[in-house]
């Protein structure tokens, strides 16, 4: 492999922006912002990746049913592309 060319591959904190759940992983994204969790360790500062929609949220994993604003969006086609006669 050649060197210098591959991103750093370091633990990341992801969070759900719905429910606030975090869990820490590893991964190669980029990030201004950290956040201290408390390891075996002790306290210590990941990178924070703030993402929005995780298992913790997601429907199909929490069994619950959204309501998708399907009238806004029919509303929004007839606005664009006008209704046939």
């Amino acid at each position: 492999m050649k060197a210098d060319i591959h991103p750093d591959y370091r633990p990341v904190v992801f969070q759900d922006a719905g429910t606030g759940a975090t869990f820490l992983t590893r991964s190669t994204a980029t990030t201004s912002r950290t956040i201290e969790l408390e390891s075996a360790d002790g306290v210590r500062t990941y990178p924070l990746v703030v993402v929005e929609v995780t298992a913790d949220s997601h429907p199909f994993w929490t069994g619950e049913r959204r309501v998708m604003d399907v009238a806004g969006q029919v509303e929004k086609f007839h606005r664009r592309y006008g209704q046939r006669s």
